[in-house]
C-alpha cells in the first residue's frame, strides 16, 4: 500500500476521534477544523515515519496539542471579544458533577494553555508527566496551569450561581 493511501485510511478512521480532541482543545468548530487541518498537513509530510511507530494516533494526538500552543506562542490572543463581560466571585469549594451544558461554555472560556491542561487531564485522562511531555513543558507549568484554571472553573461557577453539590 503506498503512503498516500494508508495516510487516507488513517484519517478516515480516526477523523471523529481526532476532530473531538482538536475541538475540546480549541473550543469551537472552526477552530478545531483549523487545527486539526494544520496537524494533518504536518503529519501527512512525515507520514512515511509516523506510520512506521508503534502508535501513530498518539503521536498523531501529541502533534494536535503541541500545534495549539505553538500557534498560541506567536499569535496575540490576551483579548478576545464577547457579549457579555464576565462576573467574578469569590472562590467557591469543590464543586460536584455538573451538566456539561453548564460546565463546557466555562472551560471554553479559559486560556488556551489552561483549557489544554484540563482537556488533557480530564478528558484524555494524562499524567502530569504525559501532559508536560505532550505540551513541551515542565511538570511544574502543567501544576500551576492545572491550579490557575480550576480556580478560574470554581470562580466562573460561583459566579453563575452553581453551588458544591449541583448535579446532572
Amino acid at each position: 500500500m503506498d503512503l498516500d493511501q494508508d495516510f487516507a485510511e488513517f484519517v478516515g478512521a480516526r477523523w471523529a476521534s481526532l476532530y473531538r480532541l482538536a475541538y475540546l482543545l480549541a473550543a469551537s468548530p472552526t477552530g478545531a477544523e483549523d487545527l486539526l487541518q494544520t496537524t494533518l498537513e504536518k503529519a501527512y509530510v512525515s507520514w512515511g515515519r509516523i506510520s512506521a511507530m508503534e502508535y501513530p494516533e498518539a503521536y498523531v494526538r501529541r502533534m494536535i496539542t503541541t500545534t495549539l500552543v505553538s500557534s498560541r506562542r506567536r499569535a496575540w490572543n490576551r483579548e478576545r471579544p464577547t457579549e457579555h463581560l464576565p462576573e467574578t466571585g469569590d472562590e467557591s469549594g469543590e464543586i460536584g458533577a455538573l451538566d456539561r451544558s453548564l460546565l463546557w461554555p466555562v472551560v471554553c472560556a479559559l486560556p488556551e494553555r489552561q483549557r489544554a491542561v484540563i482537556v488533557l487531564r480530564y478528558y484524555e485522562d494524562m499524567s502530569e508527566a504525559q501532559i508536560a511531555d505532550a505540551m513541551g513543558c515542565a511538570p511544574g507549568t502543567v501544576k500551576s496551569q492545572a491550579s490557575a484554571a480550576m480556580t478560574a472553573l470554581r470562580r466562573a461557577l460561583a459566579a453563575a450561581g452553581v453551588t458544591e453539590g449541583a448535579g446532572s
